[in-house]
């Protein structure tokens, strides 16, 4: 009778959680309820949610304003199939979010979640040259990309244990290095020597998230845009992580000289609340597939396109990301977080520290060297736990990702028993 089992026991007997190994991980912790930067157990211990729910929740949990406005809609309209009909949250919020990026964003196409919004842009490149009688079909990445768990965001994705039972299943992607001073000429070069053949180029901006929060450079980044648009290879811009204002900036295209092609959102964009995808494009984009001949059409949908719940959701969480309050406290994070790496560069178990905006990360030493894998990521993360912190190192990459509503004194909190646990663990 599972009513008479603890939660943890109900979730042990028919759960399957995601990247967690069922049979050496310990149970999952049940979570009742969230309120600002803070989750609760059932047995109401708080946890401070220092990573955001793995990086979506932009204004904390159980927001007022954005269940108000969620509530209201469900009262009004739940869903509407979105082909051959349309409603006021998705128009709004196409306009509203298109007033925010590069002016060459003109359209729309709505998804699910990062993984969609990543193959939706990959098609449209594909099929933006297939419409043109044009053959090319490679696609350019960086090294260690990580772009979503659906094939052809498998694919465009650094080749890795992640992939590899899907090795041969997945299309053929020219991965390159993230640019550098001392690497740029090259990469140059070899884009050079490939671009008849390459339809696009993927790339996360400025911060490889689950690569272990590797930053690269933006005028670096802004040269090999650059060079493709003069080579004409599609550029798609993930921001899926970096959007809405995880860098300091609204997106990382502010930090941007160049305009990409096609544009993907997601986690944060619902504020944390609804799963939703967005792929943003240019005119020149959607004009490739306006025609007499309807083969030419985009071929790809979702039930849940534009659900107009997760559309009042997200034009409720852009309404409270642009308000001054809120730029306030990303600009007092982005502050912290960077006099506090100086604090960790002093410390002999640190190195590689890196921060841009709102995100702070760091390697902690270990005889075994970087990688997701290493042991000491799941002592660290249950250290944590016991602390009251959720953080979830990416094997021994430590990072911080905070909702935009957590204090000064919250943040200090932190900073204060990663000191303490780093010197705990100091060998």
């Amino acid at each position: 009778m599972l009513k008479n089992l603890t939660l943890q026991e109900r979730d042990t007997a028919v759960n399957w959680h995601p990247y967690t190994q069922m049979k050496t991980t310990g149970d999952a912790i049940p979570i009742v309820k969230g309120k600002g930067v803070y989750l609760f157990d059932e047995e109401g211990k708080s946890f401070i949610d220092a990573v955001s729910s793995w990086w979506v929740t932009l204004h904390g949990h159980a927001n007022p304003y954005i269940a108000q406005r969620v509530f209201e809609q469900l009262n009004t309209l739940e869903q509407v199939i979105f082909a051959g009909f349309t409603h006021e949250p998705a128009i709004q919020l196409s306009e509203n979010l298109l007033k925010l990026l590069p002016e060459n964003q003109e359209k729309v196409f709505y998804s699910d979640n990062g993984s969609t919004a990543v193959e939706v842009a990959l098609k449209m490149c594909i099929q933006f040259w297939h419409n043109q009688g044009n053959g090319k079909k490679k696609i350019l990445a960086f090294k260690n990309a990580y772009h979503g768990d659906t094939f052809g965001a498998m694919s465009v994705s650094g080749r890795s244990v992640w992939t590899k039972p899907f090795g041969e299943m997945l299309f053929e992607v020219i991965f390159i290095d993230t640019p550098t001073a001392e690497n740029l000429e090259s990469l140059k070069n070899q884009i050079r020597n490939i671009a008849d053949e390459v339809a696009c180029f993927i790339y996360e901006p400025l911060v490889q998230g689950a690569a272990g929060m590797l930053m690269h450079d933006p005028d670096y980044l802004s040269a090999l845009m650059k060079l493709c648009k003069e080579l004409h290879i599609l550029l798609i811009q993930d921001e899926v992580f970096t959007g809405f204002g995880r860098t300091g900036k609204l997106f990382a295209a502010n930090y941007l000289s160049e305009k990409p092609d096609i544009m993907c959102f997601s986690k944060g964009l619902t504020g944390g609340t609804m799963p939703m995808g967005i792929t943003t494009s240019s005119n020149e984009i959607f004009e490739a597939f306006l025609s007499d001949d309807k083969y030419k059409t985009l071929f790809h949908g979702h039930s849940f396109t534009a659900n107009p719940l997760a559309c009042t959701a997200a034009l409720a969480s852009m309404e409270l990301l642009l308000k001054e309050e809120t730029l306030t406290q990303i600009n007092l994070i982005s502050e912290k977080h960077l006099q506090f790496s100086k604090i960790l560069k002093q410390q002999s178990q640190v190195e590689n520290v890196r921060q841009i905006g709102t995100i702070l990360a760091w390697d902690f030493k270990t005889e075994t060297g970087t990688s997701y894998f290493n042991d000491i990521g799941k002592r660290l993360y249950e250290e944590f736990l016991k602390r009251g912190i959720i953080m979830r190192p990416l094997g021994n990459v430590i990072y911080l990702v905070p909702p935009y509503c957590i204090t000064s004194e919250e943040l200090d909190f932190i900073y204060r028993n990663i000191l303490e646990v780093l010197n705990q663990f100091k060998v």
